[in-house]
């Protein structure tokens, strides 16, 4: 046999990137023997009770318990967040998170305080900078309402794809690109804020979580819709910068206001429309499910936004802050809103077909654009921000002026 040339023995790894931890692992080492002496002592007390066969059983005491006094029961519904908040120390949430800890609001906690250690990544201690009043029903809806991209969508229709016209066919697959190159942003949002918010605010957690699920699933959906139909098509710069300013914000109402009020709603608006710019019942499909999950996003980010104003205890200094933060968001997303990626697909869609992009399919995507700005708009003005004088987004498309 022919030298094939050199041995497995002489192929060498490729370098790697990847910087090792040394001195971040040089500031963990010192952090925890510092703290030895707290958890270095839980750890000496607990072996010598083991080591002589000995049993605590402190936590039978259910003194400072309140399941005897508040007992629980499943409603009509099953046994939801609602049903175990109803007695008040499990279910009020307190204005300022009293501590830094992991214990769960509602257990025994008070007296083991000084032995726990502070979570010094848990900043959002107020509660009015996360919380809404309607997230303990968003959660349960969310979870009770999980689709599967894999099995709930028609994939044995693909065929009805293939066979669309090629203007159609690739208009369609570039607004999935488009919404693959969205979607996961609208989980780094909450992913970014989730670790600073301590346990005390359980249901925004536990929500946030629902919230990145259904965006991974998004981005799945879309991807799959995408390689089937066409392929994955162009990325679109202008949104990219609209990502930005989500992921940036200065704080979690702001990048909530961002991604629940201005870009998810108009990607509400734009699924809504999903009859008029789905080409076949697959896509329909497609559009229908993800708007049901949009919709529990924008509505928490309406009442979360709203709830942070109506709480504030400087409500003119807060709406002004937030007004200086839209004045720059809106003035991004109008980037976005002129990008060929985004409008020009849309316009082949609406229009029927690449003939007909620069006159229906244009007249179409301009009452989309009033469609979008008016909505956009409407929620500004449920939470108490009114836009209408201030908005720096046209009110009618620029080819419409």
């Amino acid at each position: 046999m022919a030298n094939l040339g050199r041995g497995v023995t002489d192929l060498k790894l490729t370098p790697s990137d990847i910087p090792l931890a040394g001195d971040d692992l040089a500031r963990f080492e010192t952090s925890f023997e510092h703290t030895k002496e707290v958890w270095g002592e839980l750890l000496e007390e607990n072996g010598n009770r083991l080591q002589k066969g000995n049993l605590s059983l402190h936590w039978m005491n259910t003194e400072g318990s309140a399941w005897n006094k508040s007992r629980v029961k499943p409603s009509s519904r099953g046994l939801t967040l609602m049903d175990i908040n109803r007695p008040d120390v499990y279910g009020t949430v307190p204005k300022i998170a009293p501590h830094r800890k992991f214990a769960s609001r509602g257990s025994i906690r008070d007296q083991y305080l000084n032995r726990m250690p502070d979570v010094s990544d848990y900043t959002i201690m107020d509660r009015d900078e996360v919380w809404a009043d309607n997230v303990e029903t968003l959660y349960e809806e969310a979870v009770a309402r999980q689709w599967k991209a894999t099995t709930d969508v028609p994939w044995d229709e693909y065929e009805d794809i293939v066979k669309l016209p090629e203007d159609i066919r690739l208009a369609s697959a570039q607004v999935a690109t488009f919404l693959t190159e969205v979607e996961f942003v609208a989980a780094d949002m909450p992913a970014k804020w989730l670790y600073h918010i301590p346990q005390d605010f359980l249901e925004v957690k536990m929500f946030m979580v629902t919230q990145m699920m259904d965006e991974a699933r998004h981005q799945e959906v879309f991807r799959k819709r995408a390689i089937i139909g066409g392929g994955l098509l162009h990325a679109s710069p202008g949104f990219e910068w609209a990502l930005k300013v989500i992921l940036e914000a200065p704080n979690h109402t702001m990048g909530s206001f961002m991604l629940n009020l201005l870009a998810e709603g108009m990607v509400l608006t734009i699924f809504r429309s999903g009859e008029m710019i789905a080409p076949t019942q697959l896509d329909k499909e497609i559009f229908r499910l993800t708007l049901q999950d949009e919709a529990r996003h924008v509505s928490y980010g309406v009442m979360q936004v709203k709830n942070y104003l109506d709480k504030h205890p400087d409500r003119a200094a807060a709406t002004e802050e937030l007004h200086r933060f839209a004045d720059i968001a809106e003035q991004v997303m109008l980037t976005t809103l002129t990008e060929p990626t985004v409008i020009e697909p849309l316009a082949v869609l609406l229009g029927g077909g690449i003939k007909y992009a620069e006159t229906k399919g244009l007249d179409g995507v301009a009452k989309l654009w009033d469609m979008l700005i008016s909505e956009y708009l409407q929620r500004c003005d449920r939470v108490g921000l009114d836009r209408h004088a201030r908005c720096t987004l046209p009110r009618t498309a620029p080819w419409a002026a």
